[in-house]
C-alpha cells in the first residue's frame, strides 16, 4: 500500500505556504495562517510572501540539525574532512555505508523544496492579489525565480534528475517521477534568465536579490552544464560574458583582509549575502559560519569558553588544505589562526600570552620544551596529544567576537552577514571557462588578478593552468564560502582528490564513482510508491 502522501516532504512541503485555508474542524479559528482567497484582497500579502522566500531561503542555509551544518557542502572532500583521528568510519566523509536512509539527505532535498514551495506559492498568486504595484509585483517574481532555481541547482547536481513541480500543490498527489537532468537545468536557465530580466540591477534594500547575483549564478550553471553532455554550444562563452559583468560592477577589493573584515561586511565585490542583524527580531537562528572548522581549545591551559574564539561543529580542513598557501599568500593568515592568545591566567599564563602556536614547519622537540605554551607541529594535527582528538590552526575567516558560545544545537545567534556571492569567484568561473574553452591566457590573466590581490605577484603564465590549480585558487579564496562538493563532482575529480587528500576517506577507500551522485531519500521513493526511482549504486 502506498504511504500518505503527507509523509513525503516533496509533496508536503508544496502543499502552499501563505497557506490554503483550513475547512472548519469542531469549528476551530486557524490562527496560524490566512486563506489565500482572503490574503488575495490584501496587496501586503505579496510581501508577505516575497520575505518569507527570503526568510526560509536564509533559515535553510544556517540552521540544519546539529550534526548537519554544511556537510553536503563541504564534509567528504579534498579540503574538509571529519574532525577526529585516522580511526572509524563516517558516511559523508568516508563514503562508507552512504545509503537513502542517511537523515541529512532527507533534510537537504527537504530544505530545498521547501524553498521551491515557497517561491511557487508566490508565483501561483502574483497576478491573484489585488492592488500590488506592477514594478513590485515583477520585481517579486524574479526574485522568486532566483531563490527556485537556486535550490533546483542543488538538488540536480546533488541528486540528479529531480521531480520538476513549479505550481502549489493542493491535492493529495503521490506519483511524483524524475525528471531528466536536461529538463531540470532548462527550468534553472529559463528562471534566472527571467530574474536578470526583471530584478532590480541595483535594488534600494541591501540584501535583495539583484540583476549581479543573478548573473553570477546563471554563469555558474552555464559553467556547470558546460561539462555535460546536453551543454549548449555557447555555455563557457555565456558563463565568462556574465562572469565579466558582475566583475565589472564588483570591483575586489584591495586586500583579502579588507573583505573578511567584520567592520567591512557590505563593501562593493559582494554581491549577495544573507543578513542577520543583532535584533531577536531579525537574527532568528543566527548566521552559523563562525562555527566552522575548531576544535576543543578550551581544555588547553590559559583558554575557556568565551565568545571570541567559539565553539567548533566537528570538522576541520585537510592537511592539504593547510599546506596550500605559498608563503607570501596573504590568504593564509587572514584564514587561519596560528596563535591562540590565553584569555584566563593559568598555569603560569597571564592573559594574553601565547597559549598555543602552530608553527607553520615543524619544530624541534627541544625547541618545544624551551616555551611556557603549547606546541603544536603540522605532523600532530590528527594526533591525539591527551588533551583533545585533533588540534589545529582554527578558522578566523568568519570570526564573530561576542557571539555566544554555543553547541550546534542552539541558536547560534551569529549576527554578521553571509556573504554567498563575492567578485572574487566571477573571476574564477570566468577563469575555469576560459579553460574549458582552451583559452588559457584569459583564464592565466583571470586568475592573476585574484592571486595579485593575495600578495602572490609571480604571474601565472597559459603553460601553468590545469584544473588542478583552479580548483587550488578556489579553495585558498573560497574555502566555507561556496559548495566544494559541487566543484569537485562539476570537474570530474571528485574521486581522485578525495582519495588524494581527505586523510579519513583514503583510509576507508570506499568512495567510487556512484558517489557523484548522492541517493535519493528513501522516505520520498516510498511516499511515491515507487514512482521515484534510486540512483545507481544505491
Amino acid at each position: 500500500m502506498k504511504k500518505s502522501i503527507y509523509t513525503s516532504s516533496l509533496a508536503l512541503l508544496l502543499i502552499g505556504t501563505l497557506l490554503t485555508g483550513c475547512e472548519d474542524f469542531l469549528e476551530e479559528t486557524n490562527r496560524q495562517a490566512i486563506s489565500i482567497p482572503s490574503s488575495r484582497e490584501n496587496a501586503e500579502s505579496f510581501n508577505q510572501l516575497l520575505n518569507y522566500i527570503y526568510e526560509i531561503s536564509r533559515d535553510n542555509t544556517t540552521r540544519y540539525a546539529p550534526d548537519m551544518l554544511y556537510v553536503l557542502e563541504d564534509l567528504g572532500t579534498d579540503i574538509v574532512t571529519r574532525s577526529s583521528p585516522l580511526t572509524g568510519t563516517d558516511a559523508i566523509n568516508d563514503y562508507v555505508d552512504m545509503n537513502a536512509s542517511n537523515y541529512v539527505m532527507q533534510v537537504y532535498w527537504a530544505n530545498q523544496y521547501q524553498i521551491i514551495a515557497a517561491a511557487n506559492t508566490l508565483l501561483e498568486n502574483a497576478d491573484l492579489i489585488d492592488g500590488v504595484e506592477e514594478g513590485l509585483k515583477s520585481r517579486g517574481v524574479g526574485e522568486a525565480k532566483f531563490f527556485r532555481a537556486w535550490s533546483y541547482f542543488k538538488l540536480v547536481e546533488n541528486y540528479g534528475g529531480v521531480p520538476i513541480v513549479t505550481a502549489p500543490i493542493t491535492t493529495a498527489k503521490s506519483d511524483f517521477t524524475r525528471a531528466e537532468e536536461q529538463e531540470v537545468y532548462d527550468l534553472i536557465v529559463s528562471d534566472l534568465n527571467d530574474a536578470i530580466n526583471t530584478v532590480d540591477e541595483n535594488p534600494e534594500v541591501y540584501g535583495t536579490v539583484s540583476k549581479d547575483a543573478a548573473r553570477h549564478l546563471l554563469s555558474k550553471v552555464l559553467l556547470t552544464r558546460g561539462y555535460k553532455s546536453f551543454a549548449a554550444p555557447d555555455d563557457y562563452e555565456r558563463a565568462i560574458s556574465l562572469a565579466e559583468t558582475v566583475i565589472a560592477n564588483h570591483p575586489l577589493e584591495p586586500t583579502f583582509a579588507a573583505v573578511v573584515d567584520i567592520e567591512n561586511q557590505r563593501n562593493d565585490e559582494v554581491i549577495f549575502s544573507y543578513l542577520f542583524g543583532s535584533e531577536s527580531s531579525s537574527v532568528g537562528w543566527g548566521n552559523t559560519k563562525h562555527l566552522l572548522y575548531k576544535f576543543e581549545y578550551f581544555n588547553y591551559s590559559g583558554l575557556e569558553r568565551g565568545t571570541l574564539y567559539q565553539n567548533g561543529i566537528g570538522r576541520m580542513p585537510t592537511p592539504y588544505f593547510f599546506n596550500m598557501f605559498d608563503p607570501e599568500d596573504t590568504r593564509n593568515e587572514e584564514t587561519l589562526r596560528y596563535v591562540m592568545y590565553a584569555d584566563v591566567a593559568e598555569d603560569g599564563l597571564e592573559v594574553g600570552d601565547t597559549a598555543i602556536y602552530f608553527p607553520k614547519t615543524a619544530w624541534s622537540q627541544a625547541r618545544i620544551d624551551s616555551k611556557p605554551y603549547t606546541v603544536i607541529n603540522p605532523d600532530e594535527y590528527l594526533v591525539n596529544d591527551g588533551v583533545t582528538n585533533v588540534h589545529f590552526p582554527m578558522f578566523k575567516k568568519f570570526d564573530d567576537p561576542g557571539a555566544p558560545f554555543v553547541y550546534a544545537n542552539e541558536r547560534a545567534l551569529g549576527d554578521r552577514d553571509m556573504i554567498m556571492m563575492r567578485g572574487a569567484e566571477a573571476y574564477l568561473i570566468a577563469a575555469e571557462a576560459a579553460f574549458q574553452k582552451n583559452d588559457l591566457d584569459a583564464a592565466a590573466t583571470y586568475l592573476n588578478t585574484v592571486r595579485s590581490r593575495a600578495g602572490l605577484t609571480t604571474p601565472l603564465t597559459a603553460t601553468d593552468i590545469d584544473i588542478t590549480l583552479i580548483l587550488e585558487e578556489r579553495a585558498r579564496e573560497l574555502i566555507g564560502e561556496v559548495n566544494r562538493w559541487m566543484d569537485l563532482k562539476r570537474t570530474g575529480t571528485l574521486v581522485s582528490r578525495v582519495l588524494e587528500y581527505n586523510p579519513h576517506a583514503a583510509l576507508n577507500n570506499a568512495i567510487s564513482d556512484k558517489n557523484r551522485l548522492r541517493p535519493i531519500p528513501q522516505s520520498e521513493i516510498d511516499a511515491s510508491g515507487n514512482s521515484i526511482s534510486q540512483n545507481p549504486g544505491y
